[in-house]
């Protein structure tokens, strides 16, 4: 009859310190990720990489990718006042999580006997884009949670409000402002009137 091997008290040692270096690691990645965006503009996001992805495998989307950085100096105030306005207008106000919106819509979704609404912030909206994937799940809704705070502790405002205009996702493989004006209505992001901001 043969033996079991087993594993000696310096192996299982060496598994416990790989298994903590692991864990180390991957606490780290969200914040080293963040601290490259602080001063790097990302030249892709993880939801571009899931659109051409997607765009491979299904008819759904196009897998092209039109994308242009351009610098929050450059766009139209209007626009900025409109996103803000729209999305999440308490931005300004909040760190990250808009807690009067969350009440707001579990109480109205209580109400009505449905599913809550969303009440992502722009800067959640902004972690999701930039680091995560599309999709409900509570192990999504937990990182970009994770990311939010982050990114509310290590960048500015404006920061985040930048990255924003140019990760969010304006039709199937356009994202940022810029590319949105040059797709929709052939123009720069920085030309956009009051009427195309809207």
């Amino acid at each position: 009859m043969a033996r079991k091997k087993t594993k000696s008290p310096r192996q299982s040692a060496r598994w416990g310190r790989r298994l903590i270096l692991l864990l180390i690691a991957l606490a780290l990645l969200p914040i080293g990720q963040v601290g490259c965006v602080a001063v790097i503009d990302p030249p892709v996001t993880s939801l571009m990489l899931w659109r051409w992805v997607e765009g491979q495998f299904s008819e759904k989307y196009s897998g092209v990718i039109q994308y242009r950085w351009v610098n929050i100096e450059r766009v139209p105030s209007a626009f900025l006042k409109d996103v803000v306005g729209l999305e999440d207008a308490r931005f300004f106000e909040h760190h990250g999580i808009d807690w009067k919106e969350v009440k707001i819509a579990r109480e109205a979704a209580e109400t009505r006997g449905e599913p809550p609404r969303g009440a992502s912030t722009i800067t959640m909206q902004c972690a999701r884009s930039l680091f995560l994937w599309p999709g409900r799940s509570y192990v999504r809704k937990g990182l970009e949670l994770a990311y939010t705070v982050l990114m509310e502790k290590m960048l500015s405002k404006r920061r985040i409000l930048e990255l924003y205009v140019n990760a969010i996702e304006m039709g199937d493989g356009v994202y940022g402002v810029d590319a949105a004006a040059r797709k929709h209505f052939a123009v720069k992001a920085g030309e956009l009137d009051p009427g195309q901001c809207a």
